[in-house]
């Protein structure tokens, strides 16, 4: 399954409008927000059709899974958005994680579980809030709102210190670019170990950059956020990976992927790719393997990708973080913001 889909879900008194575009979407917030609600309305369009008093408008079938011979009802589904609540205990099995990531369905799952198991964005983490009427006045507007952005501060970031979620070539760049401005850059190696090793850095003075891949921390991301608050010091920043950050630079001779980039969801198929993480990482090496200058190895960067061109144009597109003394990578306008 591909693309972006909106879902309209809508009763007498309550109205819901959201658009669904990756294989994994986390719908959070606390009980009585308004995820079991919008879940039991599509059950019951689903058992009682026009009668159930609910509608319910996409362009692809959404569908409800309970625990009753609920991995039966996940493999026999096709091409569909399936909702569960937080209710159904096998949301945190192995099992269902497998079943996740070779589904050619889209999930979108109420729960205020942290789900290791599953590779989620952190841009797909939503809540919900009411935001006025809709049309009766006894309906009313629920609006689904990102919790997360790609930076956790607004303004100019000067670090002194550099965690990476990566250990092998995004920890390699980030390395090098910490190197040439005398800062420490250390390797989390992964993502589960992402606060034990900001507590490393945790009394030293200075703030402390932690880069992970977006498109898959979704399920650290509380906890890191928490950790934050106490701690402080640490700015988070999360583009959806290294390598999306390399394609996005526009450097690599004879690679053109703007149109994937523009819209990624068009092109992934969530049976194929777990997260866009992993595509991405496959889309960079697709396009350069038959250049022996520029092909992308996941455990050694090649040393073309440490050239000035590359390093200068991934300084641009992380605008807000200060990578040079001099203030190379970011704008004027940055500082404003």
């Amino acid at each position: 399954m591909k693309g972006a889909h909106r879902v309209i879900v809508e009763s007498r008194k309550v109205k819901y409008d959201f658009i669904i575009k990756r294989n994994i979407t986390i719908l959070t917030g606390d009980s009585g927000s308004g995820k079991t609600v919008l879940i039991d309305l599509i059950r019951e369009n689903r058992e009682y059709g026009s009668d159930s008093g609910v509608q319910v408008s996409c362009d692809c079938a959404c569908r409800t899974v309970n625990n009753e011979d609920w991995e039966r009802q996940i493999t026999e589904t096709s091409n569909s958005i399936i909702f569960i609540d937080e209710g159904n205990r096998f949301l945190t099995s192995k099992k269902f994680a497998e079943l996740v990531q070779k589904s050619d369905n889209y999930f979108v799952l109420a729960t205020r579980e942290k789900l290791p198991m599953l590779p989620y964005s952190v841009s797909e983490i939503y809540g919900f809030r009411v935001s006025g009427k809709f049309h009766e006045a006894r309906q009313t507007y629920n609006e689904i709102y990102h919790l997360y952005g790609e930076i956790s501060e607004k303004g100019v970031i000067n670090p002194q210190y550099v965690v990476t979620e990566d250990s092998n070539s995004g920890y390699e760049f980030f390395a090098e670019l910490s190197k040439k401005r005398n800062i420490s850059c250390v390797s989390a190696n992964g993502k589960s170990n992402m606060i034990a090793s900001l507590r490393n850095v945790k009394h030293k003075k200075g703030i402390c950059l932690a880069i992970v891949d977006g498109a898959a921390f979704g399920s650290e991301m509380r906890d890191v956020c928490e950790y934050m608050k106490v701690a402080g010091n640490v700015v988070l920043y999360a583009p959806e990976s290294f390598e999306w950050l390399l394609l996005s630079a526009n450097v690599i001779p004879a690679v053109q992927v703007s149109a994937i980039l523009e819209k990624p969801e068009d092109y992934i198929d969530s049976r194929e790719y777990a997260s866009w993480e992993k595509f991405f990482t496959a889309l960079l090496i697709a396009q350069t393997q038959s250049n022996p200058v520029w092909a992308y190895s996941k455990r050694k960067l090649p040393g073309a990708y440490l050239s000035a061109k590359m390093t200068g144009a991934v300084k641009k597109i992380m605008k807000r973080i200060m990578w040079d003394v001099s203030g190379e990578g970011f704008t004027e306008s940055s500082q404003k913001n």
